[in-house]
């Protein structure tokens, strides 16, 4: 199979297109500024932006399958003219058309967990106005929303960091947000299965990890890889959205208040799609396995957060 994947080159994309190469699927990896290096051998790369239909659709009519993984991060506001709208719903519209009008046969989308056409946060609304595009293409459609995907090379555990310090830290309601973290080991064979069966197709899969942890949980591990401890400060999240929304202007600041809104929703899935492709959940990476950790810490609902 001649597979496309757009954000190819991007943390999930690139692990993603070695699991493909490895099943022996012919793939290219499509990027605004391709880089193969992160590639393994045999892996094609090709210049294209999705907000740009023509720069796209030759590229595109060209392969069996295509895999959206374009995005923009949760985790920070957008930087410069991008927006949410524009790399989320146009960037989805312009390869749908191109994979409708090449002749492309299965459309593979990443959305967000949580994903809705109605929510007051851009990075949900924007995933879900995505999804009914996809839901109306004249294609074989398979969608997933997961949960924070951590690995090397992800954001999830350095935003941790950069938003805390070693020791004594604050955090917006005390860390109380909940996650549920899965290994991109454990994500991209999955995608690849939804690629080559038909029995996924028309279908829409929550995706997460073996665990639920606290942002306090994860702060805590990320620090006690390092060999140190933190002590956890609550902040009121009224105050951390004032803040934000006072520091969004700010050039260098990388928050607004969508994240702030963002901490006020668990990042958990419901009903686990990952049992869907012969997985169950204890067979899953957990955070402090990947962090080289034993297992022995209790969740932040079982401590003191002081």
């Amino acid at each position: 199979m001649k597979v496309l994947v757009a954000g190819g080159t991007g943390f999930i994309g690139s692990n993603l297109c070695a699991e493909l190469a490895t099943r022996g699927h012919e793939v290219t990896a499509l990027s605004r500024s391709p880089d193969g290096d992160g590639l393994p051998d045999g892996v094609e790369t090709a210049m294209g932006d999705v907000s740009a239909y023509d720069s796209i659709a030759e590229t595109v009519a060209d392969h069996d399958a295509v895999v959206n993984l374009v995005s923009l991060s949760p985790l920070f506001q957008p930087t410069g003219d991008t927006s949410h709208e524009e790399v989320h719903l146009r960037g989805t519209e312009n390869l749908v058309r191109a994979a409708e009008d090449g002749g492309v046969e299965r459309f593979v989308q990443m959305s967000g967990n949580g994903a809705d056409p109605d929510s007051p946060i851009e990075f949900i609304r924007t995933k879900g106005e995505a999804e009914r595009v996809v839901r109306d293409a004249d294609l074989e459609w398979v969608l997933f929303r997961p949960s924070v995907v951590f690995g090397d090379g992800d954001e999830f555990v350095g935003f941790t960091k950069l938003v805390t310090t070693p020791y004594v830290t604050a955090l917006p309601g005390g860390g109380k947000t909940r996650f549920q973290p899965i290994w991109v080991g454990d994500l991209v064979p999955i995608l690849a299965d939804a690629l080559e069966g038909d029995d996924h197709v028309g279908e829409t899969y929550e995706i997460g990890g073996p665990e639920v942890l606290t942002l306090a949980d994860v702060t805590k591990l990320a620090y006690e890889a390092e060999g140190k401890s933190v002590t956890i400060l609550p902040v009121p999240l009224s105050l951390a959205k004032i803040g934000f929304t006072a520091l969004s202007p700010v050039p260098f600041v990388p928050f607004g208040p969508d994240q702030a809104r963002s901490l006020e929703m668990d990042n958990t899935v419901a009903d686990n799609g990952v049992t869907a492709f012969g997985r169950t959940e204890d067979e899953l990476r957990t955070l402090a396995a990947y962090l080289s950790l034993e297992r022995s810490q209790t969740s932040t609902t079982e401590r003191e957060i002081v």
